[in-house]
């Protein structure tokens, strides 16, 4: 009788484990959705097929969000060497909706931002990404895996993602 019990413990467990290396396996590999959003021109663009070589930064923001136009401020002044020693692509995701999309190409060029900015004014990138506030910052490797994220900002957040990147570079 103690053998069967303790041969059931042993099988749950074991499955369990299993269970949770699969999970944590699917959250490493989890990869950049395919939606198709516009940029400031009007383009459409498909997230999962930028066609950019080396690390992207997605960061989620919005016009009336002063903690994420801080901390996409903060990265521009470091944005040159950042992409000089990384090969870095940082991509703006701009979730301001019908009402307040019309200020994001205003603030953007009144920034003078060197960021690729797309608009996701019905929040369905935001979504599939699992966005629940802003802001929000991802890092992707040349493959599209998603390999680090961030919410919120902080000064000194830009170094975290700084080094992020720089360890997936091999820098």
């Amino acid at each position: 009788m103690k053998k069967s019990v303790f041969l059931s413990l042993f099988l749950a467990i074991a499955l369990f484990s299993i269970a949770q290396n699969e999970a944590d396996h699917a959250l490493e590999t989890k990869k950049i959705p395919s939606v198709k959003l516009k940029d400031m021109k009007g383009k459409v663009v498909n997230t999962a097929e930028l066609g950019l070589e080396g690390p992207v930064v997605f960061s989620f923001w919005a016009t009336w969000c002063a903690p994420c136009k801080k901390e996409l401020n903060t990265i521009h002044d470091l944005y040159g060497d950042w992409q000089e020693e990384t090969g870095v692509t940082l991509v703006a995701v701009s979730i301001d909706d019908e009402k307040t999309k019309s200020q994001v190409p205003v603030y953007v060029n009144g920034k003078a931002w060197d960021y690729m900015v797309l608009m996701d004014p019905n929040g369905d990138f935001k979504r599939a990404m699992g966005v629940n506030n802003v802001p929000h910052t991802f890092l992707v490797d040349k493959e599209g895996n998603i390999v680090y994220s961030h919410n919120n900002y902080a000064p000194g957040d830009e170094e975290k993602l700084y080094q992020e990147i720089k360890k997936l570079t091999g820098k």
